[in-house]
């Protein structure tokens, strides 16, 4: 494996990751209120944080979707207040380390911050929440940087459905097909994370520009809703898009389907929030595991889920988003944002070739957000001012 190791740190140089979703700017929230001289990711974060500055070089990553996540129990105006937060704790960390981030907003912007030796930053909302079922918040977001939003999180939204949820839309309502193409018509990706099959299968239909996935394995391996079916892997070619691995064991792992809704059950037992990955809650997840050692996910874990996704969607259709900082518990040898490249020393014992390693940790990325752009730039409609309930009632 060494051999295979310094062959993946080789080429992740010359095509470095962009992982599709990390929880960071949240992770900052919970724990110090984004007092970053306290989480100062110039130096290492390990005792608190999966991501820092020199764990990111030494990973291979280039480019980052920073997740501008806020909880779906923060409704209305004040889950767009929080985003809003977000979004500001994402530029000020671009601000204060300038020599290794550089704010991206275009495939253009990716590649200009891999010529500089920069990492690219960019952001995505996760959950429509964000939005508060308003088209010109859609907007701002656009015009603040927000480059993808995943269309739910854990909970229905009033116009989609979520994969977590119990189903109330059937997929899109008539809103939710209005906020698709909005998003179409301003060049932001289409994220169907986290949403259901029905959802998915119903912005695949409407969008002209290719959707994302921004953290969602398949589910022919592990079957959690979290994950893709077949039929929508398979028609991620004729749509451009493509499905962005995730790392999070419950989501890879059968084994760990149900160790983890029992150490779920033990967190709410304790009147904390499952995702908590707070000092408090991290000491208790920590306990519960030394009592019922949880099973391991590994690299060649999210390499089963990698190369059954190659074998339906096709290598131009496929890409890596961690969730780092998102989860209490990472694969064993992917504790970390700087364990990418035993995951591509992995591919490569698989016999994956260099030419589509580059496009899975680089070039399908990039591809997917010029295409999104080029439709942007093609359509010719002015901006919708729909609301929910004039098309739902």
């Amino acid at each position: 494996m060494s051999d295979h190791l310094a062959r993946a740190r080789e080429l992740l140089a010359a095509h470095p990751v962009v992982d599709g979703h990390n929880d960071l700017p949240w992770a900052l929230r919970q724990q110090v209120r984004y007092d970053l001289d306290r989480r100062d990711i110039a130096t290492d974060q390990s005792a608190d944080l999966h991501t820092d500055l020199p764990r990111l070089r030494a990973g291979g990553v280039g480019a980052q979707f920073w997740s501008v996540y806020v909880r779906t129990d923060m409704a209305g105006d004040e889950a767009v207040s929080a985003t809003l937060e977000q979004i500001d704790a994402v530029r000020q960390l671009a601000a204060r380390y300038p020599a290794d981030l550089r704010l991206a907003f275009t495939a253009d912007d990716m590649e200009a911050a891999r010529a500089e030796g920069r990492i690219a930053s960019l952001m995505g909302a996760e959950g429509g929440h964000s939005i508060n079922s308003s088209l010109g918040t859609l907007r701002a977001l656009h015009r603040l940087g927000v480059r993808y939003m995943t269309l739910t999180h854990n909970d229905n939204v009033p116009w989609a459905d979520s994969a977590t949820d119990e189903p109330v839309a059937g997929g899109l309502t008539a809103f939710g097909e209005e906020v698709v193409r909005e998003m179409n018509r301003l060049g932001m990706l289409v994220d169907l994370s986290h949403v259901s099959a029905g959802t998915m299968r119903d912005a695949l239909r409407v969008s002209e520009a290719p959707v994302i996935f921004s953290h969602s394995s398949a589910r022919a391996v592990c079957d959690h809703p979290r994950n893709v079916p077949d039929d929508v892997l398979a028609a991620l070619p004729a749509n451009g898009g493509m499905a962005m691995a995730t790392f999070v064991p419950k989501f890879i792992l059968p084994e760990a389907v149900a160790w983890t809704r029992a150490a779920d059950e033990n967190m709410r037992a304790h009147d904390l929030h499952h995702l908590d990955t707070t000092a408090e809650a991290m000491a208790v997840h920590r306990a519960f595991e030394a009592a019922s050692p949880r099973p391991l996910a590994t690299a060649s874990t999210v390499a089963d889920h990698l190369d059954h996704m190659r074998e339906v969607a096709g290598i131009d259709h496929i890409g890596i988003g961690g969730d780092f900082d998102g989860t209490a518990f990472t694969p064993s040898d992917l504790a970390d944002v700087s364990g990418y490249p035993n995951l591509i020393a992995e591919l490569l014992r698989r016999r994956w070739s260099e030419g589509d390693l580059a496009k899975l940790t680089w070039g399908n990325a990039v591809r997917v957000l010029r295409a999104a752009e080029s439709v942007a730039a093609a359509t010719t409609r002015g901006p919708s001012n729909a609301t929910r309930e004039s098309l739902d009632g």
